[in-house]
């Protein structure tokens, strides 16, 4: 029987999250899935992101074939909190106390700042990201570690690394 982990990073847009979760997924190495939220809703699905997105059931899906068939799983992406919530509940239901969450509480300035770093950049800008921006969007399911912008990318990996890796 697999000891199947799951790390979660949420938060909003340009904070960290992919660049981590992609990190994360080559310290981890093989047998890793990273289930990106943005690459299922926009690039798979072409769908909106909303209170009952088409990206939901297969979000679903993916973390079942992740509990039968991977050891650790990562999902990340904005994943609103009331939106997403059924998944949450999902997710606690499949990996129990095998679930490391993270909530990416960085301010808004910094996601503009993070955001013109990246090739999105040329996609989207403030004005989409203001109209995103949901602050402070704590799970009532999961049990969230906050990561600030203080910590810089190397801290953020080290210590869910360390986490994971511990039990």
């Amino acid at each position: 029987m697999l000891m199947n982990k799951l790390i979660i990073l949420r938060g909003n847009s340009g904070s960290g999250k992919t660049t981590i979760a992609k990190e994360l997924q080559r310290k981890m190495g093989s047998n890793t899935l990273l289930i990106s939220q943005d690459v299922i809703r926009r690039e798979m699905l072409m769908v909106k992101d909303g209170p009952d997105t088409m990206a939901l059931p297969m979000l679903k899906e993916l973390l079942i074939y992740g509990r039968n068939h991977c050891e650790t799983v990562i999902l990340e992406g904005i994943l609103v909190g009331e939106w997403y919530r059924s998944l949450f509940e999902q997710a606690k239901e499949l990996y129990g106390n095998n679930i490391y969450a993270y909530y990416f509480d960085i301010p808004f300035e910094e996601t503009i700042k993070r955001h013109k770093t990246r090739p999105q950049s040329k996609e989207f800008g403030e004005e989409a990201m203001r109209e995103w921006w949901v602050d402070k969007d704590y799970s009532e399911v999961l049990n969230e570690t906050a990561i600030t912008a203080d910590k810089d990318k190397e801290s953020i990996i080290q210590e869910i690394y360390s986490k994971i890796t511990e039990k």
